[in-house]
Order: structure tokens, then C-alpha cells, then sequence
């Protein structure tokens, strides 16, 4: 899907955007549109360093789909499609199905 590996405890989530569509059937204008808050991981990083040298666990796995913050993370672009890197201390919660 794409070749970059996040570092430490950083997670590389793919935005899942909301549909520009109410429920009565309007169509939103992209400026009322708000930031993604929820997105899908595509790619995790080892885990934290921890001071005795080994890796924290990291929580999420490739696949989950979680949760951020509005203004959380870096934006990036990868073969044309935006992307955030979060640390996983940024990550809200893990939806499940």
C-alpha cells in the first residue's frame, strides 16, 4: 500500500472521509465540510523505546480503525493520497466492529 515505515510509536492513518451528503438528502458546500476524525492504520511503528532498551507494545495493529483529534498529527502525502502520522499517545480510542 505504501512504503513508509513510521518510526518509535508512530502510527501512519489513512483519514476516512464523511459523506458530503446529509441525511435528508442535501449536499454540504466542501467549505462546511469538518476534518476526519476517524481514520484506518496502514502502518505502525515498533513501539517506544523504553528506558531498559525493549519496545512498548504497540496497541493498534494495521487495519484498525480509530479514532484522533481534530487538529492531531502531521499531514502527508503519499502517491497522491493524504495521510496523517500520529503518535499513538494521540490516538483517542480503537473502533469496534
Amino acid at each position: 500500500m505504501s512504503n513508509v515505515k513510521p518510526l518509535e510509536d508512530r502510527v501512519l492513518v489513512k483519514p476516512i472521509e464523511k459523506d458530503n451528503k446529509t441525511e435528508s438528502g442535501l449536499y454540504l458546500p466542501e467549505s462546511s465540510k469538518e476534518r476526519p476524525v476517524q481514520g484506518k492504520v496502514v502502518a505502525t511503528g515498533p513501539g517506544k523505546r523504553l528506558e531498559n532498551g525493549k519496545r512498548a507494545e504497540m496497541s493498534v495493529r494495521k487495519g484498525d480503525t480509530v479514532v484522533y483529534g481534530k487538529y492531531s498529527g502531521t499531514e502527508v502525502e503519499i502517491k497522491g493520497v493524504q495521510h496523517l502520522i500520529l503518535r499513538e499517545s494521540e490516538l483517542l480510542g480503537v473502533l469496534e466492529s
